[in-house]
């Protein structure tokens, strides 16, 4: 039987976007949360780089919110090895309403996410009430184009944090995580990178039901759902 070279061709990794929204607002520089929000980061993007797979490429872009209702791109959708993680100062309000519209942008944009790519993971973690509208900008990204399919997860940070907002926004409810306080954030951000994890690993990572059930947590640690 005729071999044809076609079946030594390897076939291009096809691509995980992860995209992450992170509070930067004034109120994030409260009880050492911005400062745990940057040692979390640069530990979830390491842990990131160590995940090795022939077939998928995790890739990351990362958003900040605050100033005056500014949504920022730090770093565009890149493989996670070329991230560089920028340090954060809290000042300014919450543009809840601005970010998904933003990152709707990304995501529907198929010169950035070819629709080759995986359904990406998309994480917000905020720990205040949206200063602008939310209504129209969450029932979009929920509802209509690709980031409907997204694998949508959030960290709502003690009491004054937009629960409402978050708990609409989630695609699964327990992709909702509660903390009260910034050591909570290292708990987040552990399940998120579990989350990753197993959808890079999965046979079918565009239908893979993520669990908290795995994520290893320290002595006397645990994820509030």
């Amino acid at each position: 039987m005729a071999v044809s070279l076609n079946d030594f061709i390897l076939q291009k990794a096809r691509t995980l976007p992860v995209i992450l929204a992170v509070d930067r607002s004034g109120s994030m520089g409260k009880d050492g949360k911005i400062d745990a929000l940057n040692l979390a980061l640069r530990n979830f993007v390491n842990s990131l780089k160590e995940e090795n797979s022939n077939k998928i490429e995790i890739q990351v872009a990362i958003y900040s919110f605050g100033g005056k209702d500014e949504v920022t791109c730090e770093c565009e959708l890149r493989p996670v090895k070329d991230i560089n993680v920028v340090e954060y100062s809290a000042y300014g309000r919450t543009p809840l309403g601005g970010t998904l519209s933003t990152i709707k942008e990304l995501i529907e944009d198929r010169t950035k996410i070819p629709s080759r790519s995986y359904a990406p993971t998309v994480v917000i973690i905020t720990d205040g009430e949206s200063t602008d509208d939310t209504s129209m900008s969450l029932s979009s990204f929920i509802r209509e184009g690709r980031s409907a399919k997204a694998f949508r997860i959030a960290m709502a940070i003690g009491d004054d944090a937009d629960i409402n907002f978050l708990r609409s926004y989630v695609s699964e409810p327990e992709y909702l995580v509660t903390g009260e306080n910034a050591s909570d954030i290292k708990k987040f951000f552990k399940f998120v990178t579990m989350s990753v994890s197993q959808r890079v690993h999965s046979l079918t990572p565009d239908s893979i039901r993520l669990s908290v059930q795995n994520v290893p947590t320290d002595d006397d640690d645990e994820l509030i759902l």
